[in-house]
């Protein structure tokens, strides 16, 4: 979200405030708190719950003078006194939790605290979908019992669904990482557990919440060199946007039956976002979106004032409505769609379909319902926030999240009765304010990680070493040797927080903050023995350093780890929690810096010394790969059931493809266009993997199936995930992982027209150094 015009906007919208409840007859005091609130404003027709809600959408619309109209189209919709309709604030925020930056949160009345749960980063790296689904849940329940307050919306923009592309993004740690299955599966959890019951269907009073899918699209660089969000143009090939960029928005419209799009500040190919019909389009007629589709904050007023895109603030409101945005984030369509209309650039149409959109949205969360105190969800209320389940399901998120990099000679986990002494070393050792990375808002009740090792060990003794995560100066080094010198065992807390990667800012170097490798290298060498190192952050960190130093014992990565990041920590380092998480991106080394951060291009090219991004194209080394991730168990996997086989053709021809169907050959390879398959649900086919944990302590452990072709070629990726499943097995035990895979959506592949293609012939399906062949033929 853009800070640049709040307050202008803030006091605009004040002004309009002033004039809509202060104009004769009705006054503010004596507005209704709800729409349709009887006897005075319960008979307009659209307060009709028989009526469907498209009907009362248009009976709304119809009886909005044209002022009345443009003052809905702001995230601040005014209020229409003589239609008994309170104002309305669509902007409220609640990617990990119920966040204070949007102005539809306010804490401090009834609720001065809501849940902190860890930043979606660590969170993906469970690779659990039910976690994923329960946490939305109940963030949702949280933040409907705030709306019921009086503290909150009921339209929150979240999830952020990017991907995760280049490690330098400020904003990567709010995704789910960098594979597009991975960020598809996630938006889908969320948006079901956050929106309700719901089908995407037109019922009133159907949602519990409305969730919102963003940056609609390639959006993933904040301020880079000569760069910003604002005015950067992603130049995005159809490949790319059709295997990488685009699969997360469509999944979390088609199978999460999203209620809101967010358009992104960049142009797509020379074209704001906001303003490419086409795509918005796409969303709804090919993926079947039935929401209201937002700017992101004054991504209107960019498309004249820094982009220099169109001629006229009043060209800016065409290009954005006709294109079939909704609502703008800001002022720009409140000061200027008057006048773009006067001059012809805007229809009252274009506006009513807008409207139509968002009264369509409010309607199915029952704004227009009367007392919503007595309908669905209305009991939800203070109690409802900072429970101890929330407070539990915020700790298991952190634990099954943790990811173990390195465990020298077993050094983890600590026995807690051989173990008289520690030392914590770090600025965000007793930092809980750190915990939550952004779009964070006021946590209950928070554990430093100081407190959660001291619940285990009372001797620990803190020292800072540095005085801030940016750590450029030594002061505070020799309090921090001397602790370590006198301690048993040694934690050193280093990594990123807010000063190096957030909103409007990304990083420009890989390795740790100013000196914090100097500091883990001073405590290593006075430590009794090898210490262990535990990295926060959301984006990747070349510790090279430190994964090939014998001083440096284990590596543990903690993300942003809430409010409970304190007892999840201790909890891992002491064995009550057995680690179980996988990186969700790959962990570059330093010199990937080198590469442009705003070349867009996810595929490899040796011809100008390109690299490509992410597990899937990347050719050069890693520090840690995507998926890497150790535990204090050990385990192998087996397949049970799975096709060596899968015929397109034969004696069941017709029920699979279309005669004659069209292939193409690349690299003596051949591809069928999934296009031409009648029927991609009969080819799902089911795997079944028996995982035995062969250690002695019971784990949680992330199941990940991954497809590559049996040879690497030019455009192809070198694998993919196409499954993943979360297991519980005991010491010695064994389990069970079924994961169903769709042969015309993980199978498949994308030539540079941006056409899917089923490769034929034999594929490798893998699980770890475990492989499987299967036979695709027609």
């Amino acid at each position: 979200m853009r800070k640049l015009h709040l307050h202008r906007q803030s006091i605009l919208q004040f002004l309009l405030c002033l004039f809509t409840c202060f104009s004769p007859p009705i006054a503010c005091d004596e507005l209704p708190k709800a729409a349709c609130e009887p006897p005075g404003y319960a008979s307009f027709p659209f307060c009709n719950t028989s009526l469907p809600v498209h009907a009362r959408a248009r009976a709304l619309v119809s009886l909005l003078t044209l002022p009345e109209k443009i003052q809905q189209l702001s995230n601040g919709a005014a209020a229409v006194p003589r239609l008994g309709l309170p104002a309305y604030q669509w902007w409220s925020e609640s990617l990990h939790g119920v966040a204070s930056n949007g102005p539809g949160v306010a804490f401090g009345g009834p609720v001065r605290a809501a849940t902190g749960f860890p930043q979606v980063i660590l969170s993906a790296a469970a690779f659990n979908r039910t976690l994923w689904r329960a946490l939305a849940r109940a963030i949702a329940v949280e933040a409907r019992a705030m709306h019921n307050v009086g503290q909150a919306g009921l339209t929150f923009w979240a999830p952020n669904i990017n991907i995760f592309r280049d490690p330098r993004w400020g904003r990567g740690q709010e995704t789910p990482g960098e594979d597009p299955l991975v960020a598809s599966e996630y938006a889908v959890q969320y948006v079901k557990g956050f929106q309700g019951e719901y089908d995407g269907g037109g019922s009133s009073s159907s949602m519990m919440l409305s969730a919102c899918c963003k940056h609609y699209t390639a959006y993933d660089l904040e301020k880079w060199g000569n760069f910003t969000r604002y005015t950067f143009n992603a130049q995005v090939t159809e490949q790319d946007m059709e295997d990488t960029y685009q699969p997360p928005f469509r999944s979390c419209i088609q199978e999460g039956y999203a209620s809101c799009l967010m358009c992104s500040y960049n142009q797509v190919n020379g074209v704001p976002a906001c303003a490419r019909g086409d795509l918005l389009e796409r969303a709804r007629k090919e993926w079947g979106f039935q929401g209201y589709v937002t700017s992101d904050c004054d991504a209107v007023a960019i498309i004249y004032e820094d982009q220099k895109y169109s001629a006229s603030p009043e060209d800016s409101i065409a290009d954005v409505l006709k294109a079939g945005m909704d609502i703008n984030c800001g002022t720009y369509m409140l000061r200027f769609t008057e006048s773009a209309v006067k001059m012809g650039k805007v229809q009252e149409e274009d506006i009513d379909r807008a409207l139509l959109n968002l009264f369509s949205v409010q309607l199915r969360l029952g704004l227009f319902d009367g007392d919503r105190a007595k309908k669905r969800f209305g009991r939800l209320g203070p109690d409802s926030i900072c429970t101890a389940e929330h407070r539990q399901l915020a700790l298991e998120a952190a634990r099954q999240g943790i990811v173990l990099l390195k465990n020298d000679r077993g050094f983890l986990p600590l026995r807690k009765h051989e173990v008289s002494s520690l030392a914590i070393i770090g600025p965000a050792a007793d930092d809980a304010s750190i915990y939550g990375g952004d779009y964070t808002g006021v946590p209950c009740d928070p554990i430093t990680f100081l407190d959660g090792i001291r619940s285990y060990v009372p001797r620990t003794s803190p020292a800072p070493g540095c005085i801030d995560v940016p750590c450029q100066s030594k002061d505070g080094f020799e309090e921090a040797v001397t602790a370590a010198k006198f301690a048993d065992v040694v934690i050193v807390v280093a990594g990123l927080n807010l000063t190096e990667e957030t909103e409007d800012h990304d990083r420009v170097s890989l390795l740790l903050p100013g000196k914090q490798m100097d500091l883990v290298r001073a405590v290593a060498g006075a430590s009794k023995a090898p210490v262990v190192l535990v990295l926060m952050g959301g984006g990747p960190i070349d510790v090279s350093f430190a994964a090939d130093d014998p001083l440096v014992a284990s590596i543990l990565w903690i993300g942003y780890p809430g409010e409970v990041g304190g007892q999840a920590l201790a909890e891992a380092l002491f064995g009550d929690a057995n680690p179980g998480g996988r990186l969700p991106v790959t962990w570059y080394p330093e010199s990937f810096t080198d590469v442009p951060m705003n070349d867009m291009n996810m595929r490899a090219d040796p011809s100008r010394g390109y690299p490509g991004r992410t597990y899937r194209f990347y050719t050069g080394k890693a520090v840690y790969e995507f998926g890497d991730g150790l535990s204090y168990s050990s385990y192998s996997y087996k397949f049970l059931r799975a096709p060596q086989r899968i015929r397109l053709s034969g004696s069941s021809a017709e029920s699979y493809i279309d005669r004659e169907p069209p292939y193409a050959t690349k690299d003596g390879r051949d591809f069928l266009g999934v296009e031409e398959v009648s029927s991609c649900d009969a080819l799902r086919f089911r795997v079944l993997v028996s995982v035995v944990n062969k250690g002695d302590v019971d784990g949680s452990h992330a199941v990940l199936l991954f497809w590559r072709p049996r040879a690497i070629g030019e455009g192809l990726p070198r694998k993919q995930l196409i499954g993943f499943e979360r297991v519980h097995a005991t010491a010695g035990g064994e389990a069970e992982a079924e994961i169903v895979v769709d042969p015309c959506k993980h199978l498949s592949v994308v030539n540079e027209k941006g056409r899917r293609l089923l490769p034929l012939g034999a594929q490798v399906l893998t699980l770890g150094d475990l492989e499987h062949r299967l036979l695709i033929e027609v």
